[in-house]
């Protein structure tokens, strides 16, 4: 039997400090700042910049729950999505790969193009996150899929803010 290819999603959820609480504001966050720093880098460097998307998320209000306010509907995202991931099956016809999270820093230049707009606001959060190698690659390639979510044919600095908006928050 030959080598076979396989690929996994990993999601995983945390707590912001020990108590839970930090960042809420509901209640009060009973942990010493220093124990919240050592909370927050119990998860290595590492292993935070090979996670795409990093969402916080708060504690949901009742009148927001209560509220009949009309939201788009699974149906409507789900055909989103369907008609991006056959935009890169197409981009990618030929190829092993199948989606932009199969890009390899190789195609990156290829397939994530950037206009003089989206280079100066990635050459300023390259300086200001310091993002590694790793960050600025899956950057693009989250870039390139919201791009294809909005079936945009580039990606904008608007996709760019976006994506960049979904990297992990370091402690200090």
């Amino acid at each position: 039997m030959g080598p076979s290819r396989s690929s996994a999603k990993l999601m995983f959820c945390y707590y912001p400090c020990p108590c839970g609480y930090a960042g809420d504001t509901e209640r009060a966050c009973v942990c010493p700042p220093a124990a919240v720093t050592r909370y927050a880098k119990r998860i290595s460097g590492p292993l935070l910049d090979r996670i795409d998307i990093h969402v916080t998320v708060p504690r949901v209000q009742y009148e927001k729950l209560a509220n009949d306010r009309p939201c788009e509907d699974s149906a409507t995202i789900r055909a989103r999505v369907e008609a991006a991931r056959s935009k890169q099956l197409h981009r990618f016809r030929g190829t092993p790969m199948r989606t932009n999270a199969d890009l390899e820093a190789k195609d990156i230049r290829e397939h994530c193009q950037l206009d003089a707009a989206v280079q100066s606001l990635m050459k300023a959060a390259m300086r200001q996150l310091q993002l590694s190698a790793r960050g600025y690659h899956r950057v693009l390639k989250l870039a390139r899929t919201i791009a294809d979510l909005q079936s945009a044919p580039s990606i904008s600095p608007a996709h760019l803010a976006e994506a960049l908006q979904y990297r992990p928050r370091m402690a200090e």
